[in-house]
């Protein structure tokens, strides 16, 4: 079985889950995934910040597989996806975010590294700018 959070950057500032889900109506394991995909992309934005740029759209998905076929209590994880799509408003901005992303999944966001101690984590990305390439 797999378990899905995915949150949306609101307001250029905090993340919000896809749906309107309350945290107090998730299960637990869709919370450590919550907190996941939180922890990451609040650290990729901490990072973004320095180079001042705020993306136009971010969305960040922290996926678990887990051991059996329905949620259970006993459910263990074993292994984590997580996918980032961002869109930034330039070409330069979009080397930057994918640099602040890899930063913040390989080394900044404890929780990340944490999930690593659980299951693999496997990563993806995709970044896009609005602005169109000059020829």
């Amino acid at each position: 079985m797999i378990e899905k959070v995915t949150l949306h950057l609101v307001d250029g500032a905090r993340f919000e889950p896809e749906s309107d889900s309350e945290c107090d109506a998730m299960n637990p394991k869709a919370l450590l995934l919550y907190a996941g995909a939180k922890c990451a992309g609040l650290t990729a934005m901490h990072i973004l910040g320095k180079e001042r740029i705020v993306p136009k759209r971010f969305e960040i998905s922290l996926s678990g597989e887990l051991d059996t076929p329905v949620l259970q209590a006993g459910s263990e994880f074993r292994s984590f996806h997580i996918v980032y799509n961002i869109e930034c408003g330039t070409d330069a901005d979009q080397t930057k975010v994918g640099r602040a992303v890899r930063l913040a999944q390989e080394r900044y966001c404890g929780l990340m590294q944490m999930l690593r101690k659980i299951a693999p984590v496997t990563t993806e990305y995709a970044v896009v700018s609005t602005e169109p390439a000059v020829v």
